[in-house]
């Protein structure tokens, strides 16, 4: 990239959905775009950590989420599998997991990579911002990149790493729980018949493998009965890894290298037993989801309240929807909150922005909410409608030449209105 190209309006930093939403809301209102995504693909959570099911896109009937995020995950099922596209008039009670979206992981990521580069956007793989100082009403930025590190300048920064890490690099307030939610490497096992096994018999030997320390129970996740859980399920997200910080390299390569060895466990232990002689992985993700971490200081923080009680906030720019979900950190529970029946919660700009004039927006899983607000507006669904909200608030700032936290409320709404997102009614 020349040194004239280095001068951006608008830097995202985060190629996951929130990232992805971001970068083409800010580049489709005009905003010269960067985004920074530190693997080699775009979709985050939904390519690189296998949960290819994002939503929840509707609730009671209605969409109260769409615009850029919903148009790409659409396109990704019509041109893959149209007849796989829930039935979202239907009333699916507490079983929000039917309106779950599957989409193919390898048409999404390379629809999202033409998405960016149409809207105009400039895509970076293989970066991250390794520093980040105010400067002349704008941000310095420091990327490392593959050839080393390079100085970038940009008016506007939108966080959208999930960890809240360019808050951290330029200074600013971040906080998290002393104990955080499990991790978890998504697979798909394969070589045997689920219907063919004495799951009463393998989970007597889960339990002796437990008690010798030759397994951990949080291998197998928070299901209560294991052996059923997890080989009926073929695994998918049915493991935890527990006790890992995913924010830092040094916590992500444990992640990883613990991720890992839970299925090597489990595959040698499923070997061992009748029916499991085939016992295999089909596909492993590339990297570990992670639930929890850090999220930045804002102006305001949603809590479980503000969420569950379908709290409209003044500044409003988007709708969540998906139950309070908390993993305990043992690794074997699960807290599961239902939205009660007719509330669809918001998000505010407050919790986006940090207070005073600096010129940054979290978007997706940092953003300022308490523990249980957040591990359901983490859901990608609500990521994607906060990155659209990121990218509209950071590109009007840049058009006014003013913080993000002085773009009236109206204009980015009308921005995200024009871009086909939901804006929430009353707000």
């Amino acid at each position: 990239m020349t040194r004239a190209a280095a001068e951006f309006d608008v830097m995202v930093a985060g190629g996951g959905p929130a990232g992805i939403c971001a970068a083409v809301q800010a580049a489709g209102a005009g905003a010269r775009t960067l985004l920074v995504e530190k693997t080699g693909s775009l979709g985050g959570t939904t390519v690189n950590a296998g949960v290819d099911i994002p939503g929840l896109f509707h609730a009671w009937g209605r969409q109260v989420i769409a615009g850029v995020g919903w148009d790409l995950v659409r396109r990704t099922v019509e041109a893959t599998d149209p007849a796989s596209m829930p039935d979202f008039t239907q009333d699916v009670g507490g079983e929000h997991w039917r309106h779950q979206v599957r989409v193919d992981r390898t048409i999404f990521a390379a629809l999202a990579d033409q998405t960016v580069r149409d809207a105009g956007a400039t895509l970076l793989l293989h970066g991250m911002i390794a520093a980040a100082a105010p400067a002349g009403g704008g941000w310095e930025v420091t990327l490392c990149l593959k050839e080393g590190l390079a100085n970038f300048r940009a008016s506007v920064l939108i966080d959208c790493t999930g960890d809240a890490n360019v808050f951290a690099v330029a200074g600013l307030a971040r906080e998290r729980n002393v104990e955080l939610q499990p991790a978890t490497l998504v697979c798909q096992a394969d070589g045997y018949d689920p219907s063919g096994l004495d799951y009463d018999a393998i989970n007597r030997a889960i339990a002796s493998a437990v008690a010798s320390g030759r397994l951990l129970r949080s291998d197998f996740g928070w299901g209560s009965d294991p052996a059923r859980w997890w080989l009926r399920g073929k695994g998918g997200s049915r493991i935890h890894v527990v006790g890992v910080d995913g924010s830092t390299s040094a916590g992500r390569t444990e992640a990883e290298v613990q991720g890992r060895a839970v299925l090597l466990r489990l595959f040698r232990f499923f070997r061992e037993q009748p029916g499991l002689g085939g016992f295999r992985y089909r596909w492993t993700a590339a990297e570990c989801g992670i639930r929890e971490s850090w999220t930045i200081v804002g102006r305001e923080k949603v809590t479980r309240e503000d969420y569950v009680g379908g709290r409209v906030w003044p500044d409003a720019l988007c709708y969540s929807y998906y139950p309070i979900d908390i993993h305990t950190g043992g690794g074997t529970g699960l807290d599961l909150c239902r939205i009660p029946r007719g509330i669809v919660p918001t998000i505010p700009r407050g919790a986006m922005v940090p207070p005073g004039d600096a010129r940054i927006v979290a978007a997706g899983r940092c953003i300022c909410a308490d523990r249980a607000a957040l591990s359901a507006a983490r859901a990608q669904a609500s990521c994607m409608a906060m990155g659209q909200a990121a990218g509209a608030i950071a590109a009007l700032a840049v058009r006014a030449g003013c913080g993000v936290a002085d773009v009236p409320i109206a204009d980015a709404r009308d921005l995200l209105r024009a871009h086909g997102a939901i804006v929430p009614a009353g707000a």
